[in-house]
């Protein structure tokens, strides 16, 4: 590994700092001034993982408790006529078979983002009605003494059908007619100038459609529930990446309050979007009610693919035209997508199209084709990772046209503030990435000529790619710090940690903060009694967490300076005056002023200082364009004899402020990179157009990329704080598998002088 950060300098003191409304800097995203932030940090979660010791959703247990299976429609729309569950109720072990006809009445789920909080899947009525909307449907739920008996139990279930005209086929949904597309209630349509005009009249141009196709979650954890009814309250153990929202989302459907629903979820086991609300849960918690017993649901392989959604398929035509010296005049990126009509969540494929590039003249637009299918969700950069792929391979294309250098073709029209928003960017090195990148992986040792390189039975290719993805910080974000007069620090917030290493990355914020030391903090998370609505999503956790600790610091200073009274070493002291340091305060420039935290609070009485505070309000997205951003290098070889390719080296050069914690940080952009392989090379569910049936819903025929698939990758990153974002850091979770899928493309054409514009790029598109 070869990554680029600073440790900093030891603080003497730190202003507690604000940031808000009038772009107040933050102490935090000063280089050089730091202890902790930027180093190399294990995971503090890693040794209870290795020992088996951190607890999941489904391995959670209450007395008396039962296990569930589901049973999945088999058809794409119609309704169910007949449902023979005698067999199933008269199997060993079988507590309830619970379907449409015995359920309690349910309320439908609210569509995503509803008040703000809502994380459902979709909003179909759950077990309420003979229905059937999309094949894969659960239509009824087994519950038995053991997970064997209520899944063979599942299995002796048997519907009959009577089947209505569906929409299976992305031909047959587009020819229906396509709608507007809205992401968070926003119209994905941009129009800058006259872009057709502007194509049409360019004397070198590229118009292409480019094709991606339905992809699934497969996280490590398969998503799973343990929950109980206490009375009219309802206890869950969950796979959650946002677990207050989820416990408001399920207390909707049961027309609880909110607080009559505690979600906890300490640890999950990948989320990538997917690990939100979804019928299962809402299933699980009404059997629970109508057995009178604790329920654990664990999907199966084949139940996250029949109940949970994933990546859209996606039709996008993309074209550009330039100048002669390459310089751009406009772009065209417009599409489609297929959707459910029970969400409103487009593929955003456009998002980074207008923001990228210098042209005067844009034309951005999403449209929704809609088929009776499993709503699609949030999945790893949704829409950036699919959209950087054909807009990247375009940008490829225009550049063998033109003659000129991928990368020189980029720079060439680096803009200076963001095309299509007019504002300035609040911090953008992606011209130092690209060449910070091509100097490490050799780029100059690549042949300009399609097929010139060959080694054996392989011809070998280089490819680059822009990765970016948007800043997001999204309001919730809160915490509560707790002081201990032995001079510890707690920290209350309702995050998650799904294996990139929030609880870490938080402790070293507030040591950061606060002047301690690592083993000084603890961090609670992962239950939606602790404060803040804070979602793992949008790679924005860690700057919601941080403006929020940044906030309390404020507040504690402040506090203490009132306890510390006028005998103190602080007497006279404003806040502006003093820092934190060694754990206690000291004044600026005067490290000899000073008094610890345990010193402050035993001599004013207090055992503790507890103190809960929210971040400021996200104003910084309203002044500037903000985005991470980077340059990825692939290298591919590709058998001339079986057409298959293998992805030898890989690079990323990263743009996303500044690195908190290299070791989480390499970690989180390496994982990207390899599920933006799988993305390139591997991933497709394959579904069948006749009966709206997936075909491969196991890892067996699901092919993510594996050991022997992916190459050592390398990543590096410019380390350059943004001024104008809490701790100076933009999100690292999302950016890593964008771009990946052009760079992998680019190569294959370097190799062969083949361009495939569907993906996955598969061995028979090759031969």
């Amino acid at each position: 590994m070869s990554v680029r950060h600073e440790t900093g300098r030891p603080a003497v003191g730190l202003a507690p700092g604000t940031w808000g409304p009038d772009g107040g800097p933050d102490p935090l995203a000063e280089r050089g001034k730091n202890r902790l932030l930027g180093t190399s940090v294990s995971r503090l979660d890693g040794s209870l993982k290795v020992r088996g010791e951190a607890r999941f959703a489904a391995e959670f247990r209450f007395d008396g408790m039962v296990y569930a299976a589901l049973v999945f429609s088999t058809i794409a729309k119609g309704r169910i006529v007949e449902l023979d569950t005698a067999a199933a109720e008269r199997a060993p072990g079988v507590v309830l078979v619970m379907t449409h006809r015995n359920a309690p009445e349910l309320r439908a789920l609210p569509l995503w983002w509803t008040e703000g909080r809502s994380v459902a899947g979709d909003d179909l009525p759950v077990l309420q009605d003979d229905q059937v909307h999309y094949n894969g449907q659960a239509i009824a739920v087994v519950l038995a003494e053991t997970l064997e008996q209520a899944e063979h139990a599942a299995s002796l279930v048997h519907a009959r059908y009577e089947a209505e005209p569906a929409v299976t086929s992305f031909e047959q949904a587009k020819a229906a007619g396509s709608e507007p597309a809205f992401h968070y209630g926003r119209l994905l349509k941009t129009e800058v100038g006259d872009a057709e005009a502007a194509l049409a009249a360019a004397p070198v141009k590229v118009d292409e459609v480019y094709r991606t196709p339905r992809q699934n979650h497969s996280a490590i954890e398969p998503h799973a529930v343990t929950l109980a009814w206490d009375g009219d309250e309802l206890v869950v153990h969950d796979s959650s990446q946002g677990v207050v929202q989820a416990a408001w989302t399920l207390a909707s459907a049961f027309g609880l309050p909110a607080e009559q629903v505690r979600l906890s979820s300490p640890h999950v086991g990948g989320g990538f979007g997917a690990k939100c609300v979804w019928s299962y849960h809402v299933i699980a918690a009404a059997a629970a009610k109508v057995a009178g017993r604790p329920v654990r649901l664990s999907l199966t392989r084949e139940g996250v693919h029949r109940v949970v959604g994933g990546r859209a398929n996606t039709e996008q035509r993309v074209a550009i035209g330039a100048r002669p010296d390459g310089r751009f005049d406009a772009i065209v990126h417009k599409g489609f997508c297929g959707m459910s009509r029970h969400h409103d969540m487009a593929e955003n494929f456009v998002s980074s199209s207008g923001s990228l590039y210098d042209a005067a003249n844009l034309a951005l637009e999403v449209r929704a084709v809609h088929l009776n299918t499993m709503a699609n969700t949030f999945m790893r950069a949704p829409g950036e990772a699919v959209g950087s792929f054909a807009l990247e391979s375009a940008v490829d294309e225009l550049a063998e046209r033109l003659g000129i250098d991928p990368i020189e073709l980029r720079i060439r029209n680096e803009p200076a503030e963001d095309p299509a928003s007019g504002r300035p960017f609040s911090s953008r090195h992606l011209v130092e990435a690209f060449r910070m990148g091509a100097e490490r992986f050799g780029w100059s040792g690549r042949g300009a000529t399609p097929g010139t390189r060959r080694e054996g039975e392989w011809l070998v290719g280089m490819g680059v790619a822009t990765a970016s993805h948007g800043y997001v910080r999204l309001p919730g974000g809160a915490v509560r710090v707790t002081l201990s007069a032995e001079g510890g620090l707690a920290v209350d917030v309702a995050v998650h940690e799904m294996g990139m290493g929030t609880e870490t990355t938080t402790a070293m914020v507030a040591a950061e903060r606060f002047g301690l030391e690592m083993d000084q903090v603890t961090v609670r998370y992962g239950d939606s009694t602790l404060p803040g609505e804070i979602l793992a999503g949008g790679a924005q956790q860690t700057a919601v967490v941080g403006a929020a600790i940044g906030a309390a610091q404020r507040n504690v200073v402040e506090e203490l300076l009132k306890l510390a009274g006028d005998d103190s070493p602080l007497a006279g002291l404003t806040l502006d005056e003093v820092g934190c340091a060694g754990g206690g305060l000291c004044a600026l420039g005067e490290p000899d002023r000073f008094e610890s935290y345990s010193g402050i609070l035993e001599r004013s009485g207090r055992e503790e200082l507890s103190v809960e505070a929210a971040g400021p309000a996200s104003q910084e997205m309203a002044t500037w364009a903000m985005r991470s951003y980077g340059a990825v290098f692939c290298e591919v070889r590709v058998n001339v004899v079986t057409g298959e390719p293998r992805v030898s080296r890989f690079l990323g050069a990263f743009d996303c402020g500044r690195i908190l914690n290299a070791k989480t940080a390499a970690s989180q952009f390496r994982g990207g990179i390899i599920m933006g392989l799988g993305l390139a090379l591997t991933e497709e569910t394959l579904f069948d157009e006749r009966s709206g049936r997936i075909m491969n819903p196991s890892l067996s025929e699901y092919h993510v990329p594996v050991h022997l698939d992916v190459p050592e990758i390398e990543v590096v990153w410019t380390d350059l704080p943004d001024p104008h974002a809490p701790m100076g850091a933009h999100g690292v979770g999302e950016i890593g598998i964008t771009g990946v899928g052009a760079a992998v493309a680019n190569a294959v054409y370097n190799a062969t002088g083949k361009r495939v514009r569907d993906l996955p790029i598969t061995l028979d598109k090759l031969l």
